[in-house]
């Protein structure tokens, strides 16, 4: 049976060789057989993500007419707020029962301290995590890294409210789908709900585990790879308990990399076929990928 793996990243940092190189094979391993990880001792502040949080309820609780002066307004800018049922991850399911509120760098500068400290650190984990990828796949450690460092990430706040009414036929909180850029960061609360599809088809649970991050491949490493590292489905469920009365919280960093980056074969992941995926550039695959999403709302 498939599980999620837990890695304690301390040992990648300061670790000596054959550490360090155990847990590149961890990580390797976990990329290529289920594309989820939970990282331990990612050195992120539990106070910031403390404050975060609560900046991220604090929000969320506004008045609709409040947070909607701050709307979502097209899939160049993807920053602002996403209102309820706007957004559907699944095409061909109802709107998710969510809503969302994006952030880039420059919007982060502008909002709360907090949120700059903290995306700056997601950045900071983010590069650890690529370094590792890079050496997993025999490049050289700042392969990835020199293609992200225009910081052309977003930081997404999500609130999944109480259920006031029964859902539409096939709705959850968060269809099915798999991410589109490199590697997401998830921070959430322990409401739970979160699920991954395994490789046979069959849907696990990814319950919040204390003071670890779960990291996720996108579809743009996973088209990198040549399908060596795998982007996997994921969903968020409606509880079927009392937590269906309880508002779910969670922080999503979605790590992009630079819009002209040029997303073809690697050469080190040709080894045992040819290149499955013509190149293409990341910020048209983030476009193509975005207007799907919003589209149809």
């Amino acid at each position: 049976m498939v599980t999620i793996p837990i890695i304690d990243l301390t040992a990648f940092s300061n670790g000596d060789t054959i550490t360090r190189q155990n847990i590149i094979k961890q990580i390797y391993q976990a990329c290529h057989e289920i594309g989820f990880m939970y990282l331990q001792n990612s050195r992120i502040s539990k106070d910031l993500i403390k404050q975060v949080f609560s900046y991220s309820k604090y929000f969320f609780n506004l008045p609709l007419e409040v947070k909607q002066k701050q709307p979502w307004s097209d899939e160049f800018n993807n920053t602002g707020y996403v209102s309820l049922e706007r957004e559907r991850l699944d095409p061909n399911k109802p709107g998710d029962l969510k809503e969302a509120f994006n952030v880039n760098k420059q919007a982060a500068i502008r909002i709360d301290p907090s949120i700059l400290a903290f995306y700056d650190s997601c950045t900071e984990l983010a590069n650890t995590v690529l370094q590792a990828y890079a050496l997993a796949l025999e490049l050289p450690e700042d392969f990835f890294i020199t293609k992200h460092n225009q910081q052309n990430h977003t930081l997404r706040s999500l609130h999944y409210p109480p259920l006031q009414t029964p859902p539409k036929s096939g709705q959850v909180r968060a269809g099915e789908h798999s991410d589109y850029g490199s590697i997401t960061l998830l921070f959430q609360d322990d409401v739970g709900g979160l699920e991954v599809q395994t490789p046979s088809g069959e849907w696990i649970a990814a319950p919040a585990i204390p003071d670890t991050v779960v990291v996720n491949t996108g579809d743009l490493m996973q088209r990198w790879t040549n399908d060596m590292f795998c982007s996997t489905k994921h969903r968020v469920i409606i509880p079927s308990d009392n937590r269906v009365n309880q508002s779910r919280y969670s922080m999503a960093f979605f790590c992009h990399p630079n819009d002209d980056t040029e997303i073809a074969c690697l050469e080190s992941c040709q080894k045992e076929q040819s290149p499955i995926y013509p190149a293409i550039l990341a910020g048209e695959y983030l476009l193509s990928r975005l207007q799907a999403t919003y589209g149809n709302s």
